[in-house]
């Protein structure tokens, strides 16, 4: 005998098999941006399915790329078969989705750094050179000194 809850899963599921055959025969004919946005909604509602507890299976026909290992459930290629899904728990793929970032970060940090030192040496390198000229600190403060630096650099073979 069946209950009325039971009837209500059975009315439920056959109408996601029509919606979802439906769907999957005009998703040709939709722009890229359309299909991506159905795409991602795909995702947050098969999420949202997992942490439901009622599980109710949807009839996904078989195409070539789930019968030679192509997506799971999430959407993401999956090598095992058809009947396997990823158990890499989340937290890894968090970890591993977050760590190109991590290494960008770092990298971008070291080369600030690295920038700096070298600026500050170059700046030191100046301020020793002036330091041990021959020419007195107020020298460099005469206006005609940049007209004299022009035209000795200019006299210089």
């Amino acid at each position: 005998m069946t209950t009325p809850s039971h009837h209500n899963e059975l009315a439920a599921e056959q109408f996601a098999r029509k919606l979802t055959a439906r769907l999957s025969m005009t998703s040709a004919e939709l722009p890229y941006v359309v299909t991506e946005r159905l795409r991602a909604a795909r995702m947050q509602a098969l999420s949202a399915r997992k942490r439901s507890s009622t599980p109710l299976r949807a009839h996904q026909p078989e195409t070539a790329s789930s019968l030679f290992g192509g997506n799971n459930a999430e959407g993401t290629l999956s090598l095992g078969g058809p009947g396997q899904e990823d158990t890499t728990p989340v937290w890894v793929r968090r970890l591993l989705t977050a760590l190109p970032l991590v290494a960008l970060a770092a990298g971008l940090t070291f080369i600030g750094v690295e920038q700096d030192s070298r600026a500050t040496l170059d700046v030191a390198e100046v301020d020793a050179a002036l330091l041990t000229s021959e020419l007195p600190p107020a020298a460099y403060t005469d206006p005609g000194f940049q007209q004299y630096l022009q035209t000795t650099v200019s006299d210089t073979p």
